[in-house]
């Protein structure tokens, strides 16, 4: 139970930040590379072995049936996972601060400040970490709701590892770092990557309960459906699918918008786009491959389309695919979630021609899904009428 540092990516990172021209971005790169990376890392690297010595319970916590949501970004996953995380007596999942404190000592000390800030102060703290917390995230809204205590994406939980695809939002070498296509890693690499994810789950279910199943969602997960299922054999997995027409650009904006404000020239963010979409297509096609070698596996393939007209009818769809139950109150929490739902519009809004991408290129990479999913006819809830949110996935 050792915390994973990814110690050649690390080095790559740093030899690629002292290559860096752009001379703000290079003094920032190394100063977060040589001092906040080590510190950071160390402290979770301290608490995480600590865990072993004062939780001596976690060696009995056994990890059952987690369901991995993957999929291309902006498909539908947030939506699916959020819905499903509502399932509180069934799930465990990791809230975004959750993620950045890996260990369980770090995540009980937080909570034993946060219930002495209810009761001591009256929540002062607390109102103080929201209004930060509003500041921070107020860019994200419209696009993907965002909060310390909001359910996040598991690979958060790598980024003081330097393992998590986090890292491309903020040093855009795409291209030269790789954290995406794990399944192609050396299986070596693969494995610590995994039982190092394996551990922290330990941590959040034994955090929350370990008769729960643990929940994640994870776009960039698509690139690893092989290693999670080697790791979990008895996982379940879901891929929330959407036509590619609306999710690729979409992710496209989002990103490049981060990247533009680094300053970055023109050439290397079209460079890092073009890496993008590659890897886009290969996130529609390949976790359907690995589900197609693995019968055995539990899987829901779901439509973006039927998941934003009917949302309770297709969540439940998926617990029957999975396996799973849907309890009374449970409905009952989907049918309100539902009615909230219709009443919400995305204010995301991406074309093909930003990004000089031509539908027929889109088709020509994904002909079988095209067929699959009708993508080529028009339905009735593609009319842009109001539908179920898009939170957006990152």
């Amino acid at each position: 139970m050792f915390f994973h540092f990814d110690f050649a990516n690390y080095a790559r990172m740093i030899r690629l930040a002292w290559n860096e021209k752009n001379p703000m971005a290079r003094r920032y790169y190394l100063a977060v590379l040589f001092l906040v990376v080590p510190f950071v890392s160390t402290f979770h690297a301290i608490c995480f072995f600590l865990d072993a010595l004062l939780f001596p319970g976690l060696r009995k916590i056994e990890i059952t049936t987690p369901v991995f949501v993957v999929g291309h970004a902006r498909s539908g996953t947030t939506l699916v996972h959020r819905l499903m995380s509502e399932d509180e007596g069934r799930f465990s999942s990791f809230l975004m601060y959750e993620l950045y404190f890996p260990s369980l000592l770090q995540k009980k000390i937080i909570r034993g400040v946060a219930k002495l800030d209810r009761f001591a102060f009256g929540g002062a703290l607390a109102r103080r970490v929201a209004a930060w917390e509003t500041k921070r995230y107020a860019r994200m809204k419209g696009i993907h709701e965002m909060g310390l205590t909001i359910p996040e994406e598991d690979d958060l939980v790598f980024y003081y590892s330097c393992a998590s695809g986090f890292w491309i939002t903020k040093m855009p070498y795409m291209g030269d770092l790789d954290f995406y296509y794990v399944d192609e890693w050396p299986e070596r690499r693969r494995r610590r990557l995994m039982r190092f994810y394996r551990d922290c789950i330990k941590r959040q279910l034994y955090l929350n309960g370990g008769d729960k199943i643990h929940l994640s969602k994870n776009p960039i997960f698509a690139g690893r459906v092989q290693a999670l299922i080697d790791e979990f054999p008895d996982a379940r997995i879901v891929v929330p699918v959407r036509n590619p027409y609306e999710t690729i650009p979409s992710l496209l904006k989002l990103v490049s918008s981060g990247w533009r404000r680094l300053r970055w020239d023109p050439e290397r963010v079209n460079k890092c786009l073009n890496f993008l979409a590659d890897q886009s297509f290969h996130t529609y096609t390949y976790p359907l491959e690995v589900l197609a070698r693995h019968p055995e596996t539990p899987s829901a393939i779901v439509d973006y389309r039927d998941l934003t007209s009917d949302p309770a009818a297709t969540i439940e769809n998926i617990y029957d695919q999975l396996g799973f139950s849907l309890g009374d109150a449970y409905r009952e929490t989907l049918a309100e979630k539902e009615k909230r739902a219709r009443k919400h519009t995305s204010t995301h809004s991406y074309s093909l021609e930003e990004f000089g991408l031509e539908e027929d290129a889109i088709r020509t990479e994904l002909p079988a899904l095209f067929e699959r999913f009708g993508w080529d006819e028009p339905r009735a809830d593609d009319s842009g009428a109001p539908q179920a949110p898009e939170p957006g996935e990152i």
